[in-house]
């Protein structure tokens, strides 16, 4: 078994159980023990399980991984997957660009772009884009939260609702099978919310953790969505999901960009 599948294959064992043992998933996978620690570890660095002796668990459903340890997961996939969603907004565009890591890879991705005008209620992607001198960057007010200088609170949404822009980039914490997108914080789903309802265009963008994340928040469902930004293509019940409501799939991998339209995702 292709080491990335295995590992989604642990993935949903330790979901149906909430603990797996090293012992269990070598005579699961046939495999020794040594390899399922690496997947193990593998898997924990990517803030997805929880290691613990002779096996491992579900990561914590309420509690979101510390910002800093964020900022370094998946990274040269978030900025594969930002080039790609970046390649599709058009210069002089307007924008919403939520909180969250990947978006502030995407607003890097964005700098070589023309006379964008950018609404964000994220300080560090306010702080990534401030030097474009053709940019227009407003920042949404309310709430800073110092962990990772996110904007919510209900000014923010009354913010929010004054726009209407061509395209919402948001970000996601956990995307369920049943196509749930999961968060962990209340008020930050909330003005998710309000961007998903003023944007013309909704793009997500979620590197292939997310889809076997737990979180405890409902921010909305897959269907809201136009397009979906990733670096492998999802469980066969989320593409399904996808093709029948024709939400675009683009995938981007270490050797070229690929985008599959949504019946072609339901064929995988």
């Amino acid at each position: 078994m292709i080491p990335h599948k295995r590992h989604d294959a642990i993935l949903s064992l330790i979901k149906r159980q909430g603990y797996a043992s090293i012992e269990q998933l070598t005579q699961e996978f046939g495999v020794t023990p040594q390899t399922i620690r690496r997947d193990l570890n593998a898997l924990a660095d990517e803030g997805l399980v929880r290691r613990v002796h002779g096996g491992a668990g579900l990561e914590s459903s309420t509690v979101n991984t510390a910002y800093q340890t964020r900022k370094t997961l998946n990274l040269e996939a978030k900025r594969r997957i930002a080039a790609l969603l970046a390649g599709k907004i058009p210069d002089r565009a307007s924008l919403f660009i939520n909180i969250g890591t990947s978006n502030e890879v995407v607003a890097e991705a964005l700098l070589d772009h023309q006379g964008l005008e950018v609404i964000t209620n994220n300080l560090n992607v306010a702080a990534i884009l401030q030097h474009k001198e053709d940019f227009n960057v407003i920042i949404a007010g309310g709430q800073v939260r110092s962990r990772d200088g996110g904007i919510i609170g209900e000014a923010t949404i009354d913010f929010i609702n004054q726009f209407k822009v061509d395209y919402g980039i948001i970000g996601i914490s956990g995307i369920d099978e049943d196509g749930s997108l999961l968060e962990f914080d209340y008020q930050e789903v909330r003005v998710a919310q309000a961007i998903i309802h003023n944007s013309r265009q909704v793009y997500l963008i979620a590197d292939h953790s997310k889809f076997h994340r737990n979180a405890v928040v409902r921010q909305g469902r897959i269907t809201q969505i136009d397009a979906l930004f990733t670096d492998r293509r999802p469980p066969q019940a989320i593409c399904q999901l996808m093709a029948s409501h024709d939400v675009a799939l683009h995938i981007a991998d270490d050797e070229e960009s690929d985008t599959t339209s949504p019946a072609q995702a339901s064929e995988a």
